[in-house]
């Protein structure tokens, strides 16, 4: 297939946390629109499995196991991606943890955590590959309603989500003269490993469907086509945005 049905063909992705939950979502959906694709994330076996998925479907498919929050996880993914891919198109974000804690019992281990996974891997990703990134490039953050509204026992993810937010937009104003794209994803409560134990009290889902206006809690599904999308040139006049995919949400 060519022309609109695979928008990226040819192209090389790069996406962190593709090992499960939205992060392989995504790669399926990259792969889908004609990606080679790069799975980044920490466990190798599961990393194996989404790749052999993404071959099993015809895209070309690389797993680089890895720990972005070393010194030198970074510049190595890089570089493996470069050295099998030559090239690197499209730069997804997608690896993150959430530690929800009242304030008052928020360790700095916590807040380090999630700021070292949230904030510091993905700014520092995207440094070591900025230079390979050229015109009509896109770099895509998945933030989280989080950064666009206060949540209770949940400062420091809080922070680190608006922190992406802003930086989403600083990149834009440096990286857009010279055509490349940064923009985000801003999913609201969406079935992940990440927040399974949560839904899993009737109550706590209850109050999130009653706060939601769609009716119901999203899935992965529902925000691997908007990165897609994002990556693709119909996006091409799309700099410094952050698509809220929340059911509504925030609107209410």
């Amino acid at each position: 297939m060519a022309g609109s049905t695979q928008p990226l063909r040819d192209r090389v992705a790069l996406v962190t946390g593709a090992s499960s939950g939205i992060g392989a979502q995504i790669a399926r959906e990259l792969g889908a629109a004609g990606a080679r694709v790069a799975l980044v994330g920490r466990d190798a076996q599961r990393l194996g499995t989404v790749a052999a998925e993404l071959r099993a479907a015809g895209a070309e498919a690389e797993p680089i196991a890895a720990d972005l929050t070393t010194g030198t996880g970074p510049g190595e993914v890089v570089d493996r991606t470069l050295s099998h891919f030559g090239g690197i198109d499209v730069l997804v974000h997608a690896a993150g943890i959430f530690l929800p804690t009242p304030f008052a019992d928020t360790t700095d281990e916590q807040l380090d955590d999630q700021w070292a996974t949230n904030v510091r891997a993905p700014f520092r990703l995207t440094r070591a590959a900025a230079g390979h990134l050229g015109d009509g490039s896109s770099v895509i953050f998945v933030s989280s309603i989080c950064g666009h509204v206060g949540f209770p026992n949940s400062s420091a993810y809080c922070a680190t989500k608006g922190a992406v937010e802003l930086l989403v937009k600083s990149l834009t104003a440096e990286f857009a003269p010279r055509g490349v794209r940064v923009n985000a994803v801003a999913p609201g409560n969406v079935r992940t490993s990440i927040n399974a134990h949560l839904l899993e009290d009737s109550d706590y889902e209850r109050r999130m469907l009653e706060a939601t206006p769609a009716g119901r809690v999203g899935e992965v599904g529902d925000i691997a086509p908007a990165v897609a999308f994002l990556a693709s040139p119909a996006a091409s006049y799309i700099h410094g945005s952050s698509l809220l995919i929340d059911g509504g949400w925030v609107a209410s």
